[in-house]
């Protein structure tokens, strides 16, 4: 298989780009300053020149509180950007794999969202991912893949892991909200599923975290315990306590259930305290 990943600088792309060295035929990976995903004719020449049979298209605007003010940015990228791409494997004949976000749910469900649940984004983020998944499906209907995933931590980019290494030794108490949950996801493993993703005929959407469902202060609370500090120094704290509070409303309920993967009989991924004790080995 030849493989285009877009968005290859990125924590996400990077890692698929990693992966897709050693499973693929061919891998042509394109950061920001490569291919501007919004820019129809740069997309154009670049899939033209490369003719991949698949695309994993890992770029987008993920700023979610810029996103509130920079609107035309956000649709840009998330939607445009995902139809033009679109648009551009269908001359070639590629299918396209592309990763959107829990963020197109409300968080009002009391369980885990299921890939057929009613999609309600309540940000300017999520509204424009969701936008560039029917922009997918409008342009390729017969060769497209939405992969929504959630709260994902790896060894490069800004995350939360990384963010608390840099600020747990700052103040004897770390204080994080416990009224937003979801399952943290390790940008490695992921990468694995879509690069198995793009190589096979799976389409419609689908839904791939790793096992195991938190709130942010467990998370970080988890991270503590791994680096060997006291997870009793975190405080949980509401979402409306939040000081500066954030512009973009957050789903309460972030969990993925990955139904889907399951019924195709794809192991399911391991459970994210294993995954977050790779990460925390890379990255001390």
């Amino acid at each position: 298989m030849r493989l285009l990943v877009t968005g290859a600088g990125g924590m996400l792309g990077r890692e698929v780009v990693d992966h897709a060295s050693g499973a693929c035929e061919a891998v042509v990976g394109c950061d920001r300053a490569a291919l501007d995903v919004g820019d129809a004719a740069a997309v154009s020449a670049v899939v033209g020149e490369v003719r991949p049979d698949a695309i994993v298209n890992c770029a987008a605007f993920t700023a979610v509180d810029r996103c509130e003010t920079e609107v035309d940015t956000a649709y840009r990228v998330n939607r445009d950007g995902v139809a033009y791409l679109a648009a551009a494997a269908q001359r070639v004949g590629a299918r396209v794999v592309h990763v959107s976000t829990d963020y197109v749910f409300d968080g009002t469900k009391a369980t885990g969202y299921v890939e057929t649940d009613a999609p309600n984004p309540q940000s300017v983020y999520g509204a424009s991912k969701l936008a560039g998944e029917a922009a997918l499906f409008a342009a390729l209907p017969d060769g497209s893949l939405v992969v929504r995933t959630a709260w994902v931590f790896g060894q490069h980019g800004a995350n939360m892991v990384k963010t608390v290494l840099r600020v747990k030794d700052t103040s004897p108490t770390l204080r994080f909200v416990d009224d937003q949950r979801g399952s943290p996801t390790s940008a490695a493993d992921l990468a694995q599923v879509l690069v198995r993703l793009a190589g096979s005929t799976v389409t419609g959407v689908v839904h791939a975290t790793n096992a195991g469902a938190v709130s942010w202060f467990e998370f970080v609370r988890e991270i503590l315990r791994q680096c060997g500090d006291d997870p009793g120094r975190v405080e949980p704290i509401s979402s409306a306590d939040l000081d500066p509070p954030r512009p973009a409303p957050r789903p309460a309920n972030s969990v993925l259930d990955n139904r889907t993967l399951r019924a195709l009989g794809w192991p399911a991924l391991r459970p994210y305290e294993a995954a977050l004790a790779d990460v925390l080995a890379q990255l001390h």
